[in-house]
């Protein structure tokens, strides 16, 4: 049964209610769009001049479809919101999230802000609105489905984990197709910058009951694109070999096994692209450009060639440096002494950098942290030169308003905010906050650590930003090492760095092997008291079994304690006290008149109290305390026996090491260490007290391997003087560092001897032809491979002798490994 609309609607639909109807029919998404847009409004509702007033048209509601929506210059109440189509969804969700309530006006234009507001939600697939002719509005929707689960096939490089982590869909969301498309083109990103260029994935949807979906996307993985060559045109100063190293790109070989840098990738030709520039402009080339960089498909879709046009440009000098600064406060004159450039020298875009660098720490350590340094350049083509000038721009003086701390789930805020240079409070400093970086990057505690200043509740108030990412700091490790007469040794330790948050260092470790077994307990509290001071103790017990090169078995057992603190931000000094038993045993038939053992040993046989205190002074310059690239490190050693106990004498050690990075993965460093121990109160240098090197600390030759020996037993004496250089060289591999292996080449130079007196002459005070003490040089080379295993570190020594003395004891091989928990 039909009745007549009231005279408001039928004023809405007048002349093309035919086009109306056509609509309906056709599609009622099409009839909600020309509602929605305010076709059916006032554009529908004029009728031309020469046209009579088309009659009223009388709608006959129907219950699936809502009436068209009231024109754009008539506003309609609202009575009641009824809610069709809604499945898993309840009609008060619906609701809260429709801008429109009972006893509200409406006109096309608030119904289009609703369809959108209900379309952005992401949870129904169609939205249609209509006031029927009592005043009813009807939310006709059609929900997006469940997704019950997502399945990939065809993939073989790449695994289901991995694209599962890249996608966004998940099982149990919502199934939108948008969201489809974005997932399916992440994949291909994801199969791009892993080579396979031609990949392509096609989305599936399988309809379930209940409204659930099953999306499946299908993966055509295609080849591996390579890199069939890298051709440059325009080169003159450097070969195509040169500038193939720059590139992290390579060229695509059998041997590039564990490496996907020889697939095609053009983002990273981008960045090729940039290290290029750096190359050419660390050299002097400052308007080095690349022209043109032409990547082209072989015609089976194997390989791509590359082909980059390089305009190299003239080679230049730095011609005038200047700083000008808009701060009194900032003496210019003082800041260009800091400038690591000088008129006339190369030109390097590094030193910009540095430059800027240097600038913006002598800033912040005045106290100014928002400083703007903009060089500008001025290139001179007749004279070659470019002049630089450096524009300090300084906001005001600024203080540390908060520090926060975020990223720390087992760590204790205090064991971090402990080891900032900076409180709140104080003047901001940026040379403070740098340090207190490395502070925290040297506790061992964290794989990451970014410290950002960002700005405060005012001007001159700046708030630190500390941001760590936590790393396992137990570590159960397992060591191994062979020789070449096949000595062996194990060890396992348990080792916890931060234990219980507090940053305190616990190690109990049980060392096993042919040479030595020990056991030994270790506590270290970093801040005790509550001030800067890090205090600890030991307790061991060890045996060596030095039969095998010495004829004799040491035993020692004691404890420690320790207490250290810097001097400055950069100087430790630390000092102790050790208190132990030491016994020396020999076989029952190797000393006495029958005896066939050395005078040397013989009178040492028995137990001493060794009562001894000791100082260590420990200077850092390092620019890292992990991978430095640059400045030294150096410690002084001395130990004093004799304040009570058996045993006297001073013990003396020193070591230094400075680090130069050539590039990120050209390193050289340079270590020199040295130790002299002599007795005092007419006390001569026991065996166990003299220094043995070899193993790790002179590779190639056996623990013990080197130095003063008897010919007669073969026995080592070890010796109270040692000096020993290392020169080592880190190199590229060829492998991508998340693959955490590093290769260095070593060469090892040094000599251990000077003996007392006693122990070289024989009872008539005549050298002794059996004991060798010729303090003669040694010296090996090798490589060294350091590898971050997933199981933890493993570490491979390969040492050939360059020099040695015919009675010294070498080794090629040796390895050590530990896991992480």
């Amino acid at each position: 049964m039909s009745r007549r609309q009231p005279p408001m609607v039928s004023r809405m639909i007048r002349k093309d209610a035919s086009a109306l109807r056509f609509a309906r029919a056709a599609s009622p998404s099409l009839l909600a769009l020309i509602v929605a847009a305010g076709l059916a409004g006032p554009a529908l509702a004029q009728t031309p001049p020469e046209a009579p007033p088309a009659p009223a048209i009388q709608v006959q509601p129907e219950p699936a479809q809502a009436a068209p929506a009231p024109a754009q210059s008539e506003r309609v109440l609202v009575n009641r919101i009824l809610v069709r189509g809604n499945q898993r969804i309840d009609q008060t969700t619906v609701l809260s999230y429709l801008p429109i309530q009972p006893g509200d006006t409406v006109d096309p234009a608030v119904l289009d802000v609703a369809v959108r507001t209900l379309t952005r939600t992401q949870l129904f697939a169609d939205v249609q609105l209509g006031v029927q002719p009592n005043g009813d509005l009807v939310v006709e929707i059609v929900e997006n489905p469940i997704i019950n689960q997502v399945v990939f096939e065809g993939n073989g490089a790449i695994s289901d984990d991995k694209l599962t982590e890249e996608v966004t869909l998940r099982p149990r969301g919502i199934y939108t197709r948008a969201r489809v498309q974005e997932d399916v083109g992440k994949i291909v990103e994801l199969y791009r910058l892993s080579g396979r260029i031609s990949a392509t994935v096609t989305p599936k949807i399988v309809q379930l009951d209940q409204n659930r979906v099953d999306v499946i996307f299908e993966i055509d993985e295609g080849p591996e694109t390579g890199v069939r060559a890298i051709t440059f045109l325009g080169n003159q100063a450097f070969s195509d070999n040169d500038l193939r190293e720059v590139m992290v790109t390579k060229q695509s070989q059998w041997w590039r096994l564990f490496t996907s840098n020889d697939n095609y990738d053009p983002n990273r030709l981008d960045y090729d692209r940039e290290q290029l520039r750096k190359f050419y402009t660390n050299r002097g080339y400052y308007d080095f450009r690349v022209v043109s960089a032409i990547s082209e498909l072989a015609p089976d879709d194997s390989a791509f060639a590359i082909t980059l046009t390089l305009d190299e440009g003239d080679r230049y000098n730095f011609g005038n440096v200047d700083v000008v600064t808009e701060n009194d406060r900032l003496n210019p004159d003082f800041l260009r002494l800091l400038l690591p450039i000088r008129e006339g020298d190369l030109y390097e875009s590094d030193k910009i950098e540095q430059a800027v660098d240097a600038l913006t720490f002598a800033a912040g350590s005045a106290g100014y942290a928002f400083v703007e340094i903009d060089p500008e350049y001025r290139a001179n083509p007749e004279t070659d030169t470019v002049d630089v000038t450096f524009r300090v721009r300084e906001g005001q003086r600024v203080y540390v308003d908060r520090i926060n701390v975020v990223g720390n789930t087992r760590t204790l805020d205090n064991v971090i905010r402990r080891e900032m240079m900076l409180s709140e409070g104080d003047a901001f400093n940026r040379t403070l906050l740098e340090r207190s970086r490395n502070n925290l990057r040297a506790l061992g505690f964290f794989k990451d650590v970014t410290v950002e200043e960002a700005r405060g509740s005012a001007p001159d108030r700046s708030v630190v930003n500390v941001r760590v990412e936590e790393q396992p700091t137990g570590e159960l490790s397992v060591g191994a090492g062979f020789s070449s007469v096949d000595s062996f040794v194990v060890n396992l330790g348990i080792t916890e760095r931060n234990f219980r948050g507090r940053g305190q260092n616990v190690v109990a470790r049980l060392e096993w092997g042919s040479l030595r077994q020990q056991i030994d307990f270790r506590f270290t509290e970093p801040k005790f008291l509550g001030r800067d001071l890090r205090a600890g103790f030991d307790l061991f017990h060890s045996r060596y079994d030095l039969s095998e090169y010495s004829s004799y078995d040491y035993r020692s057992t004691g404890g420690m304690v320790r207490l250290s603190y810097p001097l400055n931000g950069y100087t430790l000094f630390s000092t102790r006290y050790s208190l132990k038993s030491d016994e020396i045993i020999v076989p029952s038939n190797y000393c006495g008149t029958s005896g066939f053992g050395s005078t040397a040993l013989c009178d040492q046989v028995g137990s001493f109290l060794n009562s001894s205190a000791g100082y260590t002074l420990y200077v850092d310059r390092r620019n890292d305390p992990i991978r430095p690239t640059r400045g030294w490190t150096g410690s002084l050693r001395q130990d004093f026996a004799g304040i009570g106990g058996d045993v006297n004498y001073v013990r003396t050690e020193a070591d230094v090491s400075a680090y130069w990075g050539i590039s990120p993965e050209w390193i050289v460093s340079a270590s020199a260490s040295t130790g002299y121990v002599t007795g005092w109160g007419g006390d001569p240098i026991r065996i166990n007290d003299r220094f043995f090197k070899g193993g790790n600390s002179f590779r190639g030759f056996e623990t013990a391997g080197m130095g003063p020996r008897d010919l007669r037993t073969t026995d080592a004496l070890g010796g109270n003087f040692y000096a020993i250089g290392t020169l080592e060289l880190t190199v590229p591999n060829g492998l991508p560092e998340e693959y955490g292996i590093r290769t260095s080449l070593f060469a090892d130079v040094g000599t251990l001897g000077l003996l007392d007196d006693r122990y070289t002459v024989n009872a008539q005070g005549l050298p002794d032809s059996n004991i060798v003490d010729e303090l003669s040089l040694r010296a090996s080379a090798g490589v060294s491979i350091h590898w971050r295993s997933p199981m933890g570190p493993i570490r491979f020594d390969l040492s050939h002798v360059l020099g040695q003395e015919e009675y010294d004891k070498t080794e090629t091989f040796r390895f050590s490994t530990s896991t992480q928990f």
